[in-house]
């Protein structure tokens, strides 16, 4: 902890997420005076309501559809009994001290940091104010403030219990219903979970269809996967009210139904905060919705922003990327600056769904001449035996005769993804890709065929 006189600090890190707490650790190991400060937890999202729980909750629920997958593949088994108490207990126990970040602090102070909980405002550059004491950064300052749910503007939702991600990890029970606001990712990982332990779900998406901002293959076949599971998805229609009678959840939707549940979780997105940690004293907009940086990832002279607040990704390992660009221009060593042609991301339902670079969609927008070459896994010989759903898509930029894009969808999606990434990543010729010796029967191989059908 910092004491009364320890006001001045080379580098002051705002918001000690993944990337920001990496930061802040590996400048003091290198001998700088760091201050971190973050209001909540040390670690941020990931390890205590995101990535690491959520993780467990899917392994969990993965298990469950394993099990009842036995009859037709190797013989049967008896009844399969959800029992959340073991998840909720893993979460607890073996992920998140029961939200206590004391583990996280001591790893940070013991790299030299000094940290201080609180919340953190940019009084200009140089300068941040922290619960009304002012601190000094000689070198600079960045920012790692994350993101928080967003909530709509819906009619009445405010008022009400809803829930968001922090609660059902949180939750030491599960509702025997619940409607789900949004189909993007968080919305359709929560919802696979939830009705694979029992609960009558209903997602509701406003947009005509879920996973919007990933391939429209990948929505329908993601749909009818959620649909196997006993969920209901309503797509093209949005939440227009919402009550809550002490028991139950009542949501009209704008074609005028509705539907009744025992809870209401939000998943419509996050949203970052600029203006809030004092970023409009350093020259971002009040109202810009991201803090805008360039390739070294400054926002400004002495001013540097990693995470989702930058508006370049909302996962952390984008953050951590960031993190390595900002480490390296505060200590002036010399490395690539940062760039996301290749930004991999990865739904983990199941099947999984992971992307990288551009959609065919979004390919079309700015190239002049694009190929795509679609291969469903069940024509692949592992997807064929395993009786997988899913695809593999390629997006080729055909004058220069590189990958652009993909999407690989089934089991293990996103580690299948790994493969394409690099050839996103390192503009790999296609050609090269084409006379690679793809291992058989793996579902890799399955790219080795999209490819062939590129056109």
């Amino acid at each position: 902890m910092a004491t009364d006189t320890d006001h001045t600090f080379d580098v002051i890190v705002i918001g000690l997420g993944p990337g920001g707490e990496h930061v802040a650790g590996s400048l003091a190991e290198r001998g700088l005076r760091v201050l971190g400060v973050d209001r909540r937890l040390v670690g941020g999202e990931c390890p205590y309501w995101g990535c690491i729980p959520s993780k467990m909750m899917i392994r969990a629920a993965d298990a469950l559809a394993e099990a009842r997958r036995v009859d037709g593949l190797a013989g049967s088994v008896g009844d399969v009994v959800p029992d959340w108490s073991v998840v909720a207990t893993r979460i607890r126990e073996e992920a998140t001290d029961d939200w206590d970040d004391r583990v996280a602090v001591e790893r940070l102070t013991g790299k030299g940091a000094t940290f201080v909980r609180g919340t953190a405002r940019i009084a200009g550059p140089g300068r941040v104010d922290v619960d009304g004491t002012a601190y000094t950064a000689t070198t600079g300052i960045v920012v790692n403030t994350g993101t928080t749910a967003a909530i709509p503007p819906v009619d009445g939702l405010a008022d009400t219990p809803y829930w968001t991600n922090h609660d059902i990890v949180e939750a030491t029970e599960l509702p025997g219903s619940i409607v789900v606001l949004g189909g993007g990712a968080i919305g359709c990982e929560l919802s696979q979970v939830m009705a694979r332990f029992g609960v009558d779900v209903t997602v509701v998406e406003a947009a005509d269809r879920i996973l919007a901002l990933e391939e429209p293959e990948a929505s329908d076949h993601l749909e009818s996967a959620l649909e196997a599971d006993g969920i209901t998805v309503r797509v093209g229609v949005g939440a227009e009210k919402v009550t809550h009678d002490g028991s139950t959840f009542t949501v009209t939707l704008a074609d005028g139904s509705t539907l009744a549940a025992e809870k209401l979780l939000v998943a419509t997105g996050r949203r970052a905060g600029p203006a809030a940690v004092g970023l409009d004293t350093v020259g971002v907009a009040k109202d810009s919705r991201t803090a805008p940086v360039d390739d070294r990832c400054r926002v400004a002279d002495g001013v540097w922003a990693v995470g989702d607040i930058t508006g370049k990704g909302a996962f952390t390992h984008v953050s951590m990327y960031q993190a390595g660009v900002v480490i390296r221009d505060v200590l002036g060593d010399d490395g690539p600056p940062a760039e996301y042609a290749a930004l991999p991301r990865v739904t983990f339902t199941d099947p999984e769904v992971g992307a990288v670079g551009m959609t065919e969609a979004q390919a079309r927008e700015k190239l002049a001449n694009v190929q795509v070459g679609v291969t469903p896994l069940g024509e692949t010989t592992r997807g064929w035996i395993a009786k997988a759903d899913g695809l593999i898509k390629v997006v080729a930029d055909a004058d220069r005769g590189v990958l652009v894009g993909a999407t690989t969808m089934g089991p293990a999606g996103g580690e299948v993804l790994g493969a394409l990434a690099v050839a996103v990543h390192g503009e790999v010729p296609i050609e090269r890709l084409r006379s690679m010796i793809y291992a058989y029967p793996t579902l890799h191989r399955g790219i080795e065929d999209a490819l062939g059908r590129l056109a």
